[in-house]
């Protein structure tokens, strides 16, 4: 069975979604930020099957997430190295964790500390505004529609209700805290 390709939908969640939404795709990641680089390492580590390993991979360098470089001629082999575009998901991995550690950790506490070399301090991630730093919470934002936006779909009644299009004062229309 084909599943539904969400990549080109005007929805950067929606299009994340698309490339991280399976299991084995986050876990692949989660190795690498380990420092996890060769096929046979992965394999290893998941007990992931081969041909869903290579599969993942191929996709993921395909999508310019990882790097395939050789490493050794004879017989030919390759490390999958993160991109800038991969090591940018270490902030969506992090938020993964902190929400992980929160609601589904056990009575025994968290399964996996980030340490902050930089400070010498175990830390969690944290979203914050962009400009004023203070914490972004969902009741205190609400989403507008970005210059990406088609505009063969803004005039559609969904989109126009879910951003508040037909309001004089938009307000909390597309807050995140419906």
């Amino acid at each position: 069975m084909k599943r539904t390709s969400f990549s080109h939908w005007p929805c950067s969640i929606a299009r994340t979604v698309d490339l991280l939404g399976d299991t084995w795709t986050a876990l692949l990641l989660r190795e690498a930020f380990y420092g996890i680089r060769r096929f046979d390492e992965f394999q290893q580590e998941l007990g992931i099957a081969r041909n869903t390993l290579a599969d993942r991979l191929s996709r993921l360098v395909e999508e310019r997430v990882m790097e395939k470089r050789p490493y050794q001629d004879e017989p030919r082999r390759h490390e999958y190295v993160l991109t800038e575009k991969g090591r940018d998901l270490f902030a969506v991995l992090a938020a993964m964790s902190r929400w992980g550690d929160r609601w589904l950790a056990g009575e025994e506490g968290v399964p996996v500390v980030l340490h902050h070399h930089a400070c010498g301090h175990d830390a969690q991630a944290e979203v914050v505004c962009s400009v004023c730093r203070v914490p972004l919470e969902a009741e205190d934002v609400s989403m507008r529609l970005g210059p990406g936006y088609p505009e063969r779909l803004k005039q559609r009644p969904d989109v126009r209700r879910r951003f508040g299009l037909d309001q004089a004062d938009p307000g909390p229309a597309g807050s995140l805290d419906r």
